[in-house]
């Protein structure tokens, strides 16, 4: 198993996905998982709430290379997940955005080459596809970055030298039961008998918190360096979403925000020429590894796989 008896370092290990990666990858007897973040509040509560000695906790930020340095050594995997997330946060506060998402993501990789880390795997988002809002920008940056340091730090293939890192990212949809999800914003508005809606052509790609973990824990045991992983998911209408959590709910129309794209795509029309195709998965990678190509951009709009309104009650619940 790919995290037995390894000491695992996760960036942004105080989140919503912080959490739930510890609950999945405590099972699987690492040695150490480090959670590094900011928030010294929850790092409380999530020591309480484990209350596990293989949990370690640092409070830093992504932006201070030299304690990411400290936070790093003898780390055998890193999970990238800290980021600015929120899309209207980031516009209005962009160098803050840039400082953390990119300037962290570049503190990341240099401190992983330096302390010699096996693998490295950054958490993307579908807002990297041809991004519309600087969130999106930030995490396409950190996804070049993260593809692009298998060659820049090392001319040579990974086999030829055992001890360089790999690095490679994961990229998928909407997280239910993540901070800051709509289905959030929609349980809150239930009760007043009102849901705010866009655009009620909009589409979107879905995931639970917990698929989303074991998908990374999958990737770490696939991965060779160079690749973006994109798991297969289901979309669902935004209006079915709000019906799913409030039925007897009014739908208003409010109007599609700055920044906001009515589907979203997590493989565009030019990646797919780089696609590999497998049962639960898709690979985008210049490696010919993979045989299989897909031609067709895969967005929440041209999906094969939907959501029914039942089908997201039981996911939320």
């Amino acid at each position: 198993m790919i995290l037995a008896n390894q000491i695992i370092l996760l960036t942004g290990g105080s989140g919503s996905f912080g959490n739930s990666f510890c609950e999945i990858a405590l099972q699987h007897e690492p040695k150490e998982i480090r959670v590094f973040s900011r928030g010294e509040m929850l790092q409380k509560e999530m020591s309480r709430k484990f209350n596990d000695r293989r949990l370690s906790f640092f409070i830093g930020d992504v932006r201070d290379r030299d304690r990411l340095n400290e936070a790093m050594r003898g780390v055998d995997i890193v999970v990238h997940a800290a980021a600015l997330k929120d899309i209207v946060v980031c516009e209005n506060n962009p160098t803050e955005a840039i400082k953390t998402n990119v300037c962290g993501a570049m503190n990341v990789v240099g401190a992983a080459v330096a302390n010699g880390v096996g693998k490295v795997i950054g958490i993307s988002s579908d807002k990297a596809v041809h991004p519309v809002n600087l969130y999106g920008m930030t995490k396409a940056c950190m996804e070049k970055l993260f593809i692009q340091a298998n060659t820049s730090f090392f001319p040579f293939p990974k086999h030829w030298k055992d001890d360089t890192p790999s690095f490679s990212c994961v990229r998928y949809g909407n997280v239910l039961g993540s901070r800051g999800s709509v289905v959030n914003l929609f349980k809150q508005q239930k009760d007043t008998g009102r849901v705010t809606i866009t655009d009620e052509r909009m589409t979107r790609f879905w995931i639970t918190l917990e698929a989303g973990v074991q998908f990374v824990i999958d990737c770490l045991d696939r991965m060779e360096g160079g690749e973006i992983f994109v798991p297969k998911l289901p979309s669902m209408k935004i209006t079915d979403l709000a019906t799913a959590i409030a039925p007897n709910a009014v739908q208003e129309i409010v109007g599609i925000r700055a920044g906001e794209k009515l589907h979203e795509v997590l493989i565009s029309e030019d990646e797919a020429r780089h696609t590999g195709v497998w049962e639960k998965y898709y690979v985008i990678t210049e490696s010919r590894t993979y045989k299989y190509i897909m031609w067709v951009r895969y967005s929440s709009d041209n999906n094969t796989d939907w959501l029914t309104v039942e089908q997201m009650r039981g996911m939320i619940e």
